[in-house]
């Protein structure tokens, strides 16, 4: 190696050491740096949530946890919610199905049950389920009694038990219906090219329907209110009171317990327990008091001397006397489920005229 060389080594060895120093120097400043962030970063989130009016923030060591992220400055949100809501429980227990009938099945009476009620269950109207059990009922909604099997067709119309020489064309005429409806309902299993039927099989006619025959107690009066005296009511002499034409509630509910007002139930039910207070519903005179034989049981007539009469049965007892005068609101009875019932309630009709109304339309 030549002196000049020499030279020029040892010249460059100073530098080489001073830039190896600069390297580490800035080395140490940017670890220094990272430090720093990661120590101050989550403090200073937690300050600016805090100014943010944000919840209170966490407190975390970045010391122990260096890989703890910064927190964010989220907005604050208040849903208004309305007090009024809907909750749906589940049915664990039905008795109709969930999918739809095709075939009639049997329902046994128990106790509490009413036409109306029954027919609810099984989505059919209360027509249709006394039309398909004539053989037990005999179209009086009053003859239902606990333990009775009935029939439940699929849907509204008349379950009918065909007969020797009955045709297609005679049974849809008779229950105003349509063949081909009959022939079409899946239930009847019809061979539409060749619809044989033998007698004692259950066809279901869809749409049907008949008239009812009407089992009810007579309108007994007195001779001035509008109506015709019949036989078998009460001997009224002296004074009457006058019915104001506004009717009170007879008992003290105001919700029903078995059958609503329908063409084969020219009444209402109304829920009360076995010795409840009855009611008059409106001042007159009692124009019956008594057993009635058609299902009624204990029965209390009043003739308001206005063309109107209310009705009141299934009593278990009775707190008037034929002919006596009645104040709105006195107590005539006491509820029960004498006659025909399923349970205890009060089977209360009015009737203007003679004619049934239903007493919805005077009930406040």
């Amino acid at each position: 190696m030549t002196d000049r060389q020499k030279k020029e080594g040892e010249a460059t060895q100073p530098t080489n050491r001073w830039q190896l120093w600069v390297s580490w120097m800035l080395t140490v400043i940017l670890i220094a740096l990272l430090i720093s962030v990661l120590y101050w970063q989550p403090i200073l989130a937690q300050e600016m949530a805090a100014l943010n009016g944000g919840p209170e923030a966490i407190t975390i060591d970045p010391i122990e946890d260096l890989s703890v992220e910064a927190l964010a400055s989220m907005p604050h949100f208040e849903v208004e919610q309305e007090d009024v809501y809907l909750v749906r429980f589940p049915e664990t227990k039905t008795i109709a199905p969930t999918r739809p009938r095709s075939q009639p099945m049997d329902y046994e009476v128990l106790s509490g049950d009413a036409v109306f009620s029954i027919a609810q269950k099984f989505n059919i109207s209360p027509e249709t389920l006394l039309w398909s059990n004539y053989a037990v009922l005999r179209d009086d909604p009053h003859t239902l009694d606990v333990g009775q099997v009935l029939r439940i067709p699929p849907t509204n119309g008349i379950l009918y038990e065909w007969k020797d020489g009955d045709t297609l064309e005679s049974v849809a005429a008779t229950f105003k219906a349509s063949v081909d409806d009959i022939l079409n309902w899946t239930g009847n299993k019809l061979d539409l090219t060749n619809p044989e039927i033998e007698p004692g099989e259950l066809v279901m006619i869809p749409g049907g329907q008949r008239e009812f025959q009407q089992w009810v107690v007579p309108t007994y009066a007195v001779g001035r209110s509008g109506t015709a005296s019949l036989p078998g009511g009460c001997e009224v002499a002296g004074p009457v009171l006058y019915g104001s034409g506004w009717f009170n509630w007879p008992a003290d509910n105001r919700y029903l317990s078995g059958n609503d007002y329908w063409s084969g139930h020219l009444a209402i039910d109304i829920a009360a327990g076995t010795g409840a207070p009855i009611y008059a519903a409106d001042s007159g005179v009692v124009v019956f008091a008594g057993w009635n034989s058609n299902g009624y049981g204990n029965v209390v007539m009043i003739d308001h001397m206005n063309g109107y009469h209310t009705l009141y049965a299934h009593l278990s007892s009775i707190n008037v006397y034929c002919g006596a005068n009645v104040v709105q609101g006195n107590i005539i009875g006491r509820a029960g489920s004498t006659g025909n019932s399923t349970g205890p309630h009060l089977h209360f009709e009015v009737r203007y005229l003679g004619g049934f109304l239903n007493p919805w339309t005077v009930l406040p």
